[in-house]
């Protein structure tokens, strides 16, 4: 993996202003890069939604758990919430890795550093989507049981149930639904932005080697 730095923009304007083929290329790479962008805002709003509606639903089954020792419970007394930590554990670690890719696509020295953006640009897209297969797998898995509930389960069983006060049953299994359909829908954004990492590096290598080309002296 090298670790030259790619050429300047001043050295990209100078050699593509008097060449049309680097032109296009440029073009495309940018076209790749801002669809890159917008894979990652999708996944950083998507992220967020899991997080927040999965953190919800924890907080309130936090608040309204039974004491130890009570008689009168709204849960039942084998329950399993694991799922709902997956996904708010994971739906973090999402988060952060596209905040972080949000601010390395903004930051100048590393996007011009080719061994630190071939790591980020593949590692970042990488661990999202093994989190969001993690959180996934590890739901239905859980989910599968017929002895234990879980807070899915249990909340879409009595959602009919009106509740005036908290836990309202009708709004927390939508709220547990939401969580694990985006969490779903997260693998496909993941997994191409993944492909599209790998096409945005194939392309950049490839002009970063073209400029390199022209800018030496040919041999007389």
């Amino acid at each position: 993996m090298s670790s030259e730095k790619a050429p300047s923009t001043s050295e990209l304007f100078e050699v593509a202003s008097q060449d049309s083929h680097l032109q296009k290329k440029l073009r495309f790479v940018h076209i790749l890069d801002s669809v890159q962008t917008a894979l990652t805002l999708l996944g950083l709003l998507m992220g967020l939604t899991v997080l927040g509606v999965s953190s919800n639903t924890l907080s309130v089954y936090n608040y309204t758990k039974p004491l130890p020792g009570s008689f009168l419970s709204l849960w039942p007394q084998e329950f399993n919430i694991q799922p709902a930590v997956a996904l708010v554990a994971c739906s973090a670690i999402i988060t952060v890795l596209h905040i972080v890719a949000l601010v390395f696509a903004k930051v100048q020295f590393l996007r011009t550093t080719s061994t630190i953006q071939i790591s980020l640009s593949f590692a970042l897209p990488f661990i999202s989507l093994v989190a969001a297969l993690i959180a996934v797998i590890f739901f239905y898995s859980v989910n599968a049981s017929d002895s234990v509930d879980t807070f899915l389960s249990w909340t879409c069983r009595w959602r009919s149930v009106p509740m005036w006060t908290q836990p309202n049953w009708g709004t927390l299994c939508k709220q547990s639904k939401a969580g694990i359909y985006l969490s779903i829908l997260l693998i496909p954004v993941e997994a191409g932005a993944l492909a599209l990492s790998g096409w945005l590096m194939k392309e950049r290598n490839y002009v970063e080697r073209y400029v390199n080309a022209r800018k030496s002296p040919t041999p007389s």
